[in-house]
């Protein structure tokens, strides 16, 4: 009996040599390939997905159960069955006066007086009414990592536009030049330091918090008073001095990467203020809304998912590009990069059983136009298909710079269309001719410079990158997330494989250090610790 995903592999094995550019014979082709929500563009239109190739990958999602996983995340089941958990970070920005429901409790009521306790802080550090012990807060140190970093990181880097409050610096890398480097052009008489660690036992994060400690204890007579928590460990904050009107904590239903929209964010809240902070969160609610109640044809979470499944399981390519044309959003491809690997990354299925097909891509990506003098060459001529995600926004917010978006925006729009259409060897033959270049050396230069094309791409346009736009773009990957991997029948909410490799670092401590000999390691293990050590 042919299954869903049979219908799909032939599907392709039919198309698998059509041109996409023959696709737009039909000038209807980008509208009927495309969506739009509040401002936002995905056309998907420069891939080979058609009328039929559509239906298939909705009937698949609908055959999987996501209408009803939807209702399920959203209703506070325990969908992360491995952990015991639910997963509602969407409740961390669901407006005010909402009911959301975890085994018939409101978690809203902490939702909101957590936030209204952030907002209260914020406003008080930007005001110059919370003081450090050298006066104003010049400067503000987040120290996590993770889903505790790449989040607001990201965001803060992306809004620049919007800062108004103190500078704010991360730190992540348990390598010493990392907290060096950042710590060194800083006051510590007017810096604060953000701790975000949800146990307050994250060996990274409360090593560089220690240091950061001791740096500022050599200037400051109660460092502690200049502390933050992000922690649900008030006990660990406490004794690490920090006061329980300075920990902000949040519950076991948010997961480190996507936990940005709650006590995470606090560092994006001070830099941008709590009204552009909420205009954040109320993207992203609408987003929610949007994924909830759109139909599949018209649903940008959905159809951003279905493309992802159709070019990774179903073409077989194994890694994807985000390409955002916004230097602000540098950070994105990470944080992206973090949210799909380590939701989708994995072997088996929510039973424990083998998974039968690949699951999550390869993600990487840059800015452009960075990347197209990088590596953007073995995108358009490499012997691997990349699938490309492109993201660009109608005006930046320079307008005396407006010649360098016009400038971005046709890089853009020329990339996609280039690894769509690319250039024949015909052509490339008459540009040889034109060049005065005849014979063989002709035809071997002509080889050098066809571009086979037939790459397919999507973009997602938006009129500007603004804290409701951000709020938006990122929800709509965590949703796309979600719906590959319940389509995979894989739980997109836990991360067991990042624990071996912390459990084998601890026990090698001990043996770096000269208190214990390597025995029992592998190798090649031992013979670099013997390197090491000497």
């Amino acid at each position: 009996m042919m299954t869903m995903w049979d219908e799909l592999h032939a599907l392709q094995s039919g198309v698998a040599d059509r041109r996409i550019q023959t696709l737009f014979d039909d000038p209807a082709r980008f509208y009927a390939f495309s969506a739009r929500f509040d401002g936002m563009l995905l056309d998907y239109s420069k891939t080979n997905i058609d009328d039929a190739i559509r239906a298939a990958l909705i009937a698949l999602a609908e055959a999987a159960g996501l209408p009803e996983a939807r209702a399920a995340m959203f209703g506070g089941e325990r969908i992360n069955r491995t952990e015991g958990r639910a997963v509602l970070h969407t409740a961390l920005r669901a407006p005010a006066g909402s009911v959301i429901e975890i085994g018939g409790e409101n978690v809203m009521p902490e939702v909101e007086e957590t936030r209204a306790r952030m907002a209260r802080f914020a406003t008080t550090l930007r005001s110059g009414a919370f003081k450090a012990q050298g006066g104003r807060v010049t400067d503000v140190v987040n120290i996590g990592i993770g889903g505790s970093d790449l989040g607001p990181a990201m965001a803060v880097a992306a809004l620049a536009p919007y800062h108004d409050g103190p500078r704010c610096h991360f730190v992540s890398n348990v390598d010493g030049a990392h907290i060096h480097d950042t710590l060194a052009g800083l006051n510590p008489e007017t810096t604060v330091v953000i701790v975000a660690s949800k146990t307050f036992a994250t060996v990274e994060t409360m090593t560089n918090a220690a240091t950061a400690r001791d740096w500022m204890a050599a200037s400051v007579a109660d460092p502690g008073a200049q502390f933050v928590a992000l922690s649900s460990a008030e006990d660990r904050a406490a004794e690490f001095g920090i006061a329980p009107e300075r920990v902000f904590g949040f519950a076991d239903w948010v997961g480190g990467r996507y936990s940005v929209w709650g006590p995470i964010g606090l560092s994006l809240m001070i830099a941008i203020g709590p009204d552009e902070f909420s205009a954040f969160l109320d993207g992203a609610a609408a987003m929610d809304a949007h994924f909830r109640d759109a139909p599949p044809e018209e649903n940008l979470p959905v159809l951003l998912a279905l493309t992802g499944i159709w070019h990774r399981q179903i073409c077989g390519y194994p890694s994807r590009a985000v390409l955002p044309y916004d230097q602000r959003l540098a950070l994105l491809p990470a944080y992206l990069q973090q949210l799909e690997m380590e939701s989708n990354g994995k072997r088996v299925a929510m039973d424990g059983a083998d998974l039968t097909r690949p699951s999550g891509p390869i993600v990487w990506g840059a800015p452009g136009t960075n990347g197209q003098h990088a590596f953007y060459q073995l995108l358009h001529q490499g012997t691997d298909i990349v699938p490309c995600e492109f993201m660009i926004a109608a005006e930046g917010h320079e307008p005396s710079l407006a010649h360098h978006h016009a400038l971005l925006v046709a890089n853009c729009l020329a990339q996609s269309e280039a690894l769509m259409k690319g250039r024949p060897l015909e052509s490339a033959r008459a540009i040889m001719a034109a060049k005065g270049v005849h014979g063989d050396e002709a035809e071997i230069q002509a080889r050098h410079r066809v571009f086979p094309g037939n790459r397919p791409s999507t973009t997602l346009a938006y009129d500007r990158l603004t804290p409701r736009r951000l709020g938006q773009i990122i929800a709509l990957y965590e949703h796309r997330v979600f719906v590959e991997g319940v389509i995979l029948g894989i739980n997109s909410f836990d991360q067991w494989g990042v624990e071996l490799g912390k459990e084998l670092a601890t026990a090698l401590g001990p043996v770096l250090s000269g208190d214990e000999d390597a025995e029992g390691k592998d190798g090649s293990t031992a013979g670099l610790v013997t390197f090491l050590r000497r």
